[in-house]
């Protein structure tokens, strides 16, 4: 059913509310406030229905938000790292090339 056609149902069934609210208190419940409260318990469970899969789709999504955060920081964390691996990296080669300068020059002396 679409959307349009569940918010109808709702409003009619809130209508019949309001309407069966009226009746005197002495009277009787006839055939007609029965059939309305019918209708109104049915658009209530129609109601709790179509409220289950919102309520588990924003469930659902505040647990991708949390699992994005998470990802987010592993990421952050690891390019830091990797960051910090390249600068040792960059460290160490231009110890070995002034070395390297440092035989040459020895080797050019000789």
């Amino acid at each position: 059913m679409k959307i349009t056609q569940y918010l109808g149902m709702t409003l009619l069934l809130a209508m019949s509310a309001a309407l069966s609210a009226c009746k005197k208190a002495d009277e009787p419940v006839g055939p007609a406030q029965k059939a309305g409260a019918a209708i109104d318990e049915a658009g209530e469970k129609v109601a709790a229905k179509l409220h289950e899969p919102i309520d588990k789709a924003r469930a659902v999504g505040k647990q991708m938000e949390e699992a994005a955060k998470d990802t987010g920081q592993q990421i952050e964390q690891a390019t830091q790292d990797a960051s910090k691996g390249i600068d040792k990296a960059a460290e160490e080669v231009g110890k070995k090339v002034e070395r390297a300068g440092e035989k040459m020059q020895e080797a050019a002396k000789k």
